[in-house]
């Protein structure tokens, strides 16, 4: 009896992962997720880069691994940074922040959300204009996702920084809006 459940509790779990519209309710659901670091190194008033590979929960989402046709028009809808090291990291020492997304190798880039009026006293946490002006499909059916903050500081910070970068993600089932 209990094989047979077994059995059962497979084959319905692969039907209800293979759907579309499962896919599309768990992409949406967990975001991508990256640390990155401004070294203390870094000048005023001159634009750096920070890259880091973003992490979600469902990484399994790749077409190479499974499900990723399932799933279209996938898109930014919230996005946000905080200060991580030092927690207390004012972001408004930032005069302006662009974030990427891109394959692992840098190819494909695009612009996803940003902040170019940062207020100087808005503290550790902030949240950046999205832009979801073009669909991440392919993006995220890739195995790894580089993230890149593009930056420049107003103030100059005597530590490194390290800063988590949260995207969250809409997706709908393939051939369905």
């Amino acid at each position: 009896m209990t094989r047979r459940a077994l059995f059962i509790s497979t084959v319905l779990c692969s039907f209800i992962t293979a759907c579309g519209m499962m896919q599309s309710i768990v992409k949406s659901t967990f975001p991508y997720t990256a640390n990155l670091t401004i070294p203390a190194s870094s000048a005023i008033n001159k634009s750096y880069s920070a890259v880091s590979l973003a992490t979600s929960f469902d990484q399994n989402f790749s077409k190479s691994g499974n499900n990723g046709n399932n799933v279209s028009e996938v898109s930014i809808i919230s996005a946000k940074l905080q200060s991580v090291q030092p927690d207390d990291f004012n972001i408004g020492d930032l005069k302006f922040v662009k974030i990427y997304m891109a394959k692992e190798d840098g190819k494909d880039e695009v612009l996803v959300a940003s902040r170019t009026d940062i207020s100087p006293g808005v503290g550790n946490t902030m949240t950046l204009d999205i832009d979801n002006s073009k669909f991440l499909d392919p993006l995220v059916r890739e195995p790894d996702i580089r993230v890149k903050m593009v930056y420049e500081l107003r103030k100059k910070t005597p530590v490194d920084v390290s800063l988590h970068l949260v995207l969250g993600i809409n997706a709908y089932p393939a051939g369905k809006k």
